[in-house]
């Protein structure tokens, strides 16, 4: 289960909002070994894509640097789709290479009836994906 708070929620949802047509991207870093996202750090989708992101080489590194210097992860690593459901791709899927991450996924398309978003969260481990609850919470 992935646990998150409201404001790191609301956080991944604008950037989804914000970025759209094209899809978003970034991570929500926490302390090594923790499994408790606490620091949102958005990402620029270098595809500029509304079917496909990227995360731009040099900001990857940097990023990796500083969750080093951080003694951090990368806890919960999202993106939007804009026209599709919040569910991994082929493409996501051959990416995922945190195998203890959570995927996050952001849908800024109506594809359910439910509202103007979906919010869904997903363990890829070796090419499986398995969904998993969410739950947002006020504080930790």
């Amino acid at each position: 289960m992935l646990t998150i708070t409201q404001a790191l929620h609301d956080q991944i949802v604008a950037h989804a909002r914000k970025d759209h047509p094209d899809e978003a991207c970034g991570v929500v870093a926490g302390p090594a070994g923790s499994d408790r996202p606490e620091r949102f750090v958005p990402m620029l989708n270098a595809a500029r894509s509304p079917t496909f992101y990227e995360f731009d080489s040099a900001d990857l590194l940097k990023l990796y640097r500083d969750l080093d210097d951080r003694d951090e992860e990368p806890v919960v690593i999202y993106h939007s789709h804009t026209a599709t459901e919040a569910y991994p791709s082929r493409t996501d899927i051959t990416y995922a290479n945190e195998p203890g991450a959570h995927y996050v996924l952001v849908s800024t398309a109506d594809t359910d009836d439910a509202g103007p978003f979906q919010f869904r969260s997903f363990r890829i481990v070796d090419g499986t994906v398995t969904e998993e609850e969410v739950q947002v919470v006020q504080a930790y």
